[in-house]
């Protein structure tokens, strides 16, 4: 009969995603031990781990092609008064969805977006998050809105923004004090840190 120990080293010795003996061992950044091919496949799906989920380096998503601009204002937003306002604006095109999109091969409609940051340190830190972001395609995505109910639509991809200067947190806007330290969060969801 096994004991304990030696059956918790035969189960170490397993890959957790084909179950077999480990075939040249590779360990990721979170900790967990997977066959050198098995990971190459799964990593090759998601840049996550299987077991985790921790992202494993920056995810890239299925944004369309678009623009990230941004500018500063004088004036303050609530709640982080004394200092101006960073003003984001996100700009797509209509075109044509590719084999990474819901429905490729059809038409997408292209929008424009502004969102607000304060122009503090902590705001110009969530600004250089969000262009990485922007650059790894994850701000965006096409799907159907929620908004509209339309399909074939650009939409946000799980990557909260503030819209609107004011009207607080339950009006996409200011103030919301939490709302720097979430957007962080989603952020490094995606692997954006």
């Amino acid at each position: 009969m096994m004991g304990t120990r030696q059956a918790e080293a035969t189960l170490h010795h397993r890959c957790p995603i084909c179950l077999d003996t480990m075939v040249n061992p590779r360990t990721i950044k979170c900790g967990h031990v997977f066959c050198e091919d098995c990971l190459k496949r799964a990593l090759g799906i998601l840049n996550i781990c299987p077991i985790c989920k921790e992202p494993q380096g920056i995810v890239t998503g299925n944004q369309p092609p678009g623009q990230m601009t941004w500018s500063s204002m004088p004036s303050s937003l609530p709640g982080h008064y004394g200092c101006g306002t960073i003003c984001i604006q996100y700009s797509f095109p209509s075109g044509i969805q590719g084999p990474e999109h819901p429905n490729p091969g059809q038409h997408y409609s292209g929008t424009h977006r502004t969102a607000y940051l304060p122009d503090n340190n902590e705001g110009r830190e969530v600004l250089q998050l969000l262009h990485r972001a922007f650059n790894a395609r994850l701000v965006f995505t096409v799907g159907t809105s929620i908004t509209t109910g339309l399909s074939n639509q650009i939409t946000w991809n799980d990557i909260h923004h503030k819209t609107n200067m004011h009207g607080g947190a339950h009006g996409f806007g200011y103030p919301d004090p939490h709302y720097l330290r979430r957007v962080k969060e989603d952020l490094a969801a995606k692997g954006i840190r």
